[in-house]
């Protein structure tokens, strides 16, 4: 853990900022900040992105959805305030605005390089991040050195999807329950995970789109109903976020920069791993939508970081913020806070969503593990024997502490995106043009993109 904890200092404090940040600020001025000055716009494409039959656009939202709201957003937002302070939410934000753009790049370079299944699933889409780098990093880098990095990077997904996407969940969910043993609640997900996820794309999707909605509506609910009932402390709440990111007091000893240092390293770190923007995890989801285009379904990805940490994360920190709980961390920290304003009825519900929404995230992470695998060239037996070390990951997940859990996950995050995201930025002159299009106002100009696209 001394090793995990070194490269985490340099990964996650940071090569992560810089790389996500720096990228991002590039994209989005290559973009032209469309969804930031044509908010009306870039939502009428996201309502425009179905089409035709087969996976419809929002069910792959759901399913993107589904693998980065849950315990990001609960756990994540309560363990990056307590380990960087309130400024960390700033960071988060920061980190959001940023990675909208890396998102939106990252879908669209998905559906720009997608393939149509064969087989039993015939006429199915499918891709991703492997796909992207396999063949849009051939004509620069060579097709050797791209096939490496493509496999490596597929490699990653399988892995994270074992660790941060199944281990981190399942020992978020088994805080939860006091007297029943970890084990019991790790071996119940893996039952229900492997039932639906046995079916393929669609039954994720169905079992998705019928439970993030509801449950992400709940949530947000709960959390408005707190956040009123403490208005009249919000001004309070954000001016510590805000000294908490800026603060120069006790600059002369450093104790400033460390704590900035800190409230950026945990600010960013956190905000990616809740809404995953940059990883290289949700343009699996994408990618199988039968979307009008790539610039559409990327405006879905757009979305799907405002509604993850612009909305949800804010939520979750301001009303840790306003309980004033301490001494506590992770889920028990947000289960508490909750419970200052609801009582029990606010620690159940946020329990309960915390278990429902790992069970959501695991099953999404399961089928983004077993689709890169496939990318690797994995057969049946390959499949049963990921299914096994899944069941064996989750049992662990429910006995694991909880801080040796945010190490290896904070680490696998970072090494995952610092990696997208560089190959994100060396396609992203590859880029469909309907991007620019929102932006144009010139007849001719729209004409030479529609011809170009």
């Amino acid at each position: 853990m001394k090793f995990v904890e070194s490269a985490n200092s340099v990964l996650s404090g940071v090569l992560l900022p810089v790389v996500l940040i720096a990228v991002g600020i590039y994209l989005a001025a290559k973009l032209r900040f469309f969804y930031v000055l044509h908010p009306v716009k870039t939502a009428k494409a996201v309502a425009s992105a179905g089409t035709g039959s087969g996976t419809s656009p929002f069910k792959a939202l759901t399913v993107a959805l589904a693998g980065t709201l849950g315990v990001g957003n609960i756990s994540g937002v309560a363990t990056a305030i307590v380990a960087g302070g309130p400024g960390a939410v700033f960071w988060m934000w920061v980190s959001a605005l940023a990675a909208m753009s890396v998102k939106y790049a990252e879908v669209a370079l998905a559906v720009k390089y997608r393939r149509t299944r064969t087989g039993t699933h015939g006429g199915e889409y499918f891709g991703g991040a492997f796909y992207y780098m396999k063949e849009g990093l051939s004509p620069i880098l060579g097709s050797r050195a791209a096939k490496y990095i493509a496999s490596g990077f597929a490699c990653l997904l399988v892995s994270n999807s074992l660790l941060t996407g199944n281990v981190v969940q399942v020992n978020a969910a088994a805080s939860v329950f006091d007297g029943i043993p970890g084990v019991a609640v790790g071996a119940a997900i893996a039952v229900a995970v492997a039932v639906v996820t046995v079916g393929g794309a669609k039954r994720v999707g169905d079992f998705t789109v019928r439970v993030i909605p509801l449950l992400t509506l709940v949530y947000i609910l709960l959390s408005l109903y707190v956040i009123i009932s403490g208005a009249e402390r919000l001004g309070e709440v954000f001016s510590s976020i805000f000294r908490g990111a800026f603060s120069l007091r006790s600059a002369a000893s450093g104790a400033a920069g460390y704590g900035i240092s800190r409230a950026v390293r945990f600010g960013v770190t956190r905000g990616v791993f809740s809404n995953e923007a940059g990883c290289g995890t949700a343009p699996t989801a994408h990618a199988s939508a039968n979307t009008k285009g790539p610039h559409e379904q990327g405006c879905l990805g757009v979305f799907e970081v405002f509604c993850d940490t612009v909305v949800m994360c804010t939520m979750t920190a301001l009303v840790i913020l306003l309980s004033g709980v301490a001494g506590e961390d992770g889920i028990p920290l947000s289960m508490e806070s909750y419970g200052v304003f609801c009582g029990d009825f606010g620690r159940m519900a946020i329990g309960a969503s915390v278990v429902v929404f790992a069970l959501a995230t695991v099953i999404c992470q399961e089928y983004y593990g077993m689709e890169a695998l496939a990318a690797l060239g994995g057969g049946k037996r390959a499949r049963r024997v990921y299914l096994a070390v899944s069941f064996g990951a989750t049992l662990l997940g429910s006995v694991m502490t909880p801080d040796a859990v945010w190490q290896i996950a904070d680490l696998e995050i970072a090494l995952m995106t610092v990696v997208n995201t560089l190959a994100v930025f060396v396609l992203s002159d590859g880029l469909p043009a309907g991007s620019f299009y929102i932006n144009g106002n010139n007849k001719s100009r729209r004409q030479k993109i529609h011809k170009n696209n």
